[in-house]
Order: C-alpha cells, then sequence, then structure tokens
C-alpha cells in the first residue's frame, strides 16, 4: 500500500481539498509550500504511486483536485492520472513536469490531465489553476442530486417548545423513510437529550473535519434512535460562534444524499443563517405560543422572512395550544400572523412533563401531541392522517 499522511485541519467550503502523489519527497514538499494558503489545504499525500485499490479508497473521499509528479515515472504516473480521470470526471487532476515538452502534454491531456505544471511553478500559475479547479468543482456539485426534503423549525422566542416540536415530529416522521435530526441550536441545543438520547458526537465534530465530510463520515458521527431516527447533535459545550454558510450548505448536502428526510432544529435565537436554512427548506415551521411577546415575535418573523413569494414554505405551528383562550380568541391569533396557523399542537403538561422527566419521547405515546404530531408527519411525508375516532354518545349514557 502507498504510504500517506492525512490532514484534519478546518477546511471551509471556498478552499479546495487537494491530493499530492509523487515519490520525490523533496519535489512534492515544494509543491505542497507552493500550494497551501487560503485557496487550498493538502488533505493527503502519496510518496509513491498509488495502486487501484488506494486510489478507489482516497478518490470516495471528497477531495477536490490531484497534483500528480511525473518524476522520475512518466508511464506510471500517467497510468494513474488515466484511471482517476475515468473513475471520476468531476475532480480535476493535475501533473506536474520537470520540462516543457509537447509531446508530453498531449499525453497528459489525452489521459484527462486538466493543468499541465513545469518547473518553476509560479504562484500566478497555482492561483489560475486553483480558480478553474474550484470552478469545476462547483459546477459539479450543483449537479449533485440531493433528494431528501428539508424541514427546517424555528422558534418564534425562546421557550416556544421548537425543539421539543422538532424532535418528536422527526421521531414520527421516520415511520416514512430515512430520517436525520441536525440539532443547530448551538448554545444550548437539547435534541439528542429530548429524545433519551446521549450523543456522542455533535454538529462541531463535523465543522472540525469538513475536509473528510462524505455519506461515510457523516453517518459515523450520527447518534440512532431505537426507531431508526438519525441524530446529530449540538454542542454539549456552549457554542459561541455559528457555522460559516458554506459549511452548512455542504452538511445538508451531504445529509440529503442519504436521508429521505432531514429535519433541522435552528433553535429561537436569530441567526445569520436563516436565510440559507429557509432557502434550501422544502417546509419550514413557524414555532409560537399564544400569548402577546409570541405573537409579535412571529409576525415579525413573517414579515422578515416569508412575505414574499417565500410565503407558502411557511407553516405556523400552534404549542401548547388551549381553544377556550378567553384573553386572545382564534381572530386575533390569525389577525397577528397574518395569516391561520396550519397546526395546533394541544395543552398536555402531563404528557409533556412525563415525558421530560422519563426521556421517553412525547411522539411515542398515544396522548394528544403524539396524534397531532403524527399528522404532521403524514402531511410532510405526502401520507394521510389517521382517521379520527368519533365519540359515541347513547341517550341512556
Amino acid at each position: 500500500m502507498a504510504a500517506f499522511t492525512g490532514q484534519t485541519e478546518s477546511l471551509g467550503m471556498s478552499a479546495l481539498s487537494v491530493v499530492l502523489i509523487g515519490p520525490d519527497e523533496r519535489r512534492r514538499r515544494a509543491l505542497a509550500q507552493a500550494f497551501i494558503g487560503p485557496q487550498a489545504v493538502i488533505g493527503r499525500e502519496f510518496s509513491e504511486y498509488p495502486d487501484v485499490d488506494d486510489l478507489d479508497e482516497f478518490m470516495d473521499a471528497d477531495h477536490d483536485a490531484v497534483i500528480v509528479d511525473l518524476e522520475p515515472n512518466p508511464e506510471r504516473a500517467l497510468d494513474v492520472v488515466e484511471y482517476m480521470c475515468a473513475q471520476n470526471t468531476s475532480i480535476t487532476v493535475m501533473v506536474h513536469s520537470a520540462r516543457s515538452d509537447s509531446e508530453l502534454l498531449v499525453r497528459c491531456m489525452r489521459a484527462g490531465a486538466r493543468e499541465f505544471l513545469t518547473d518553476p511553478v509560479l504562484p500566478a500559475t497555482i492561483a489560475e489553476a486553483l480558480v478553474r479547479a474550484s470552478a469545476r468543482r462547483d459546477e459539479a456539485r450543483r449537479h449533485t442530486t440531493a433528494t431528501g426534503k428539508l424541514f427546517v423549525f424555528a422558534g418564534a422566542k425562546g421557550g416556544s417548545g421548537v425543539t421539543t416540536v422538532a424532535s418528536n415530529f422527526a421521531l414520527a416522521l421516520a415511520r416514512y423513510g430515512k430520517v436525520a435530526l441536525i440539532d443547530l441550536d448551538m448554545p444550548l441545543g437539547d435534541a439528542a437529550l429530548t429524545l433519551g438520547l446521549n450523543s456522542k458526537f455533535t454538529v462541531l465534530d463535523v465543522l472540525d473535519n469538513l475536509q473528510r465530510l462524505d455519506s461515510d463520515f457523516l453517518s459515523g458521527l450520527l447518534t440512532r434512535h431505537p426507531s431508526g431516527l438519525a441524530v446529530l447533535g449540538s454542542p454539549d459545550a456552549i457554542a459561541t460562534a455559528e457555522p460559516e454558510p458554506d459549511a452548512l450548505e455542504r452538511l445538508l448536502r451531504v445529509a440529503r444524499q442519504d436521508f429521505s428526510y432531514v429535519v433541522v432544529d435552528a433553535g429561537s435565537r436569530p441567526s445569520n443563517l436563516f436565510d440559507l436554512l429557509f432557502a434550501m427548506a422544502n417546509a419550514v415551521y413557524l414555532v409560537a405560543q399564544v400569548g402577546v411577546t409570541d405573537l409579535r415575535n412571529a409576525h415579525r418573523f413573517v414579515s422578515r422572512y416569508f412575505s414574499g413569494a417565500d410565503g407558502q414554505k411557511l407553516e405556523i405551528v400552534l404549542n401548547r395550544y388551549a381553544a377556550r383562550n378567553i384573553e386572545i380568541d382564534e381572530a386575533a391569533v390569525n389577525k397577528a400572523l397574518t395569516r391561520p396557523a396550519k397546526w395546533k399542537i394541544p395543552n398536555d403538561f402531563g404528557a409533556a412533563r412525563t415525558a421530560q422527566n422519563t426521556g421517553i419521547p412525547l411522539a411515542s405515546g398515544t396522548n394528544q401531541i403524539a396524534r397531532a404530531l403524527a399528522d404532521m408527519a403524514a402531511i410532510a411525508a405526502g401520507q394521510p392522517m389517521a382517521e379520527k375516532k368519533k365519540k359515541k354518545f347513547s341517550l341512556f349514557g
């Protein structure tokens, strides 16, 4: 097996993950120094030309460009180039040669190489090659099919119950397909705890290893609920920074390739990521309660994010709803929200407290809240809601 070294530095979407292949250590080190910078990071190095098994292994990872040194064995190097280009047309393969040779250049291009670098490799040449490689990567990602539906839950204010609703909705949705729940309530998220799970890995583990992020890597970080629901929890420690938009987009794209449904708990704190999340979402659930401050915040939320064409994505969820609220009637609620609420989660304090204290999710029971969440999940999955059983009355009791 070819010897290699790995690098696990945090990598943003704007930087390319580059693989170096070359038996000559001095030349490989010089290339590494020339390419490291804000545009690229060395994701892996091979100190000899890899065989087919090694090539298959690293090409399954999320690398963007490969540089193959033709020295000291151009024939073996070209075999590597030709194999990689045949297996993956989206990756940018560059060759590095000690001399400028027109015949060799033609052979490299026929093998599929996109760039031909000759000594001395100038900074301007590297910059131009990386710009072209970045454009190819972005184009390939735009054509990557992400078939899973994305459902985003946000709260009108703290304490609205967005995590409880999102977590139990995801659990109810799991009966219809593969579901991933991602907790992006970064300061103090507790979606995993709500489901009675101890999450070993968190969102931060993804963000700190973006250069390794693919389906297999993400799968290894997820905690599984007995229902089959996969959970990526929020950090145990208080997170002081939000994910970069490019990093979040990449995480959600990978998740939607593997799961039929991805549910995001976006929390109740205003976030710079809301625009991205709502743009990507198939549906956004705004969770609020019937109260003056909740309705005021919900009105501002709707006006800010859903006053335009995206308004059809929004579904308002009234949590802990009591139909006989004499202070604020339904007409006043609809006026404040600028539209009727689509979902009403009943106020079942006993069931909610039991779930909180036992770690047994609400959606696992037969309470009124579980039935309401089951209806939400069924509609989200394109399924009919369960028929309500009507009570029978007799004149004789």
